[in-house]
């Protein structure tokens, strides 16, 4: 599987698992943007970069998500889809 494919299947599950906790998602496919998908509810709204494999946010990416103008309700977050791993590790940011 080449990483394009890779990194949107992961986006995908990561999307199944927030719709499936109540959350609206949109996301940004093939976006150069900080974050991969948004996803709110009643309450929050949440930022979501979504890395598959053994891949790690960048500085240049992790400084970008900090720095990203947002509402108060909302968090920065970071999913980690390891390989065979079904699970995503989730870094708050």
């Amino acid at each position: 599987m080449n990483t394009a494919k890779k990194g949107r299947h992961a986006e995908h599950r990561a999307r199944a698992i927030l719709e499936a906790a109540g959350f609206c998602v949109t996301r940004a496919a093939a976006s150069k943007g900080p974050a991969d998908l948004v996803a709110w509810d009643t309450t929050s709204i949440r930022f979501i970069s979504v890395k598959s494999g053994t891949k790690y946010l960048s500085a240049i990416e992790r400084e970008a998500l900090t720095v990203m103008v947002r509402p108060s309700n909302s968090s920065i977050e970071v999913w980690r889809f390891p390989d065979r791993c079904r699970e995503p590790l989730i870094e708050r940011l």
